[in-house]
């Protein structure tokens, strides 16, 4: 059986730990404090679940944090990911010459990326319409994209009231 690493899921370490017994094999610890080989079925297996009980307190920990940065992160009008592809210009254009009764499949060749790793390509019909569907979206419920502009707003001039 190849050596396993469990990262924070103790219920799944301790399957482990009673396929170890069923099979008869030995816990070996090769670094640390506790050097040396427990026998699962007696205090290794106690041992077992205490470092598998730790490793899911410190995954569940590493989480929040992540969580909490990244929620700071919004705060400050800061947010993940790659800016979007389609540019507010670009998304107008592809509005009138569909209202025109063109493609996107048509549209597509006059669209040009301005910025970004890809600059100077078309960008793909997924993006193109991906757009289209949030500007739909932002069309069929245009009280709720007010509502989360001015939410924003407010967490805005609360964090610069904070300063």
């Amino acid at each position: 059986m190849a050596p396993r690493r469990h990262r924070g899921k103790a219920p799944e370490a301790c399957r482990s730990l009673d396929d170890l017994t069923a099979h008869g094999l030995v816990l070996e610890m090769l670094a640390g404090p506790l050097p040396g080989i427990y026998d699962p079925s007696g205090p290794g297996r106690m041992l077992f679940g205490f470092f598998a009980a730790m490793a899911e307190t410190e995954r569940e920990s590493i989480r929040e944090a992540t969580l909490e940065g990244l929620d700071a992160a919004a705060r400050k009008g800061k947010h993940g990911g790659r800016p979007p592809v389609i540019t507010d210009d670009m998304l107008h254009t592809v509005l009138r010459r569909r209202a025109a009764g063109e493609s996107v499949e048509q549209i597509r060749p006059d669209l040009i990326i301005p910025t970004g790793k890809r600059k100077g390509q078309n960008p793909g019909l997924a993006s193109i319409y991906r757009a289209l569907a949030e500007h739909g979206k932002a069309q069929a419920y245009p009280e709720a994209v007010e509502t989360a502009h001015a939410d924003f707003a407010a967490l805005k001039q609360r964090d610069r009231a904070r300063k």
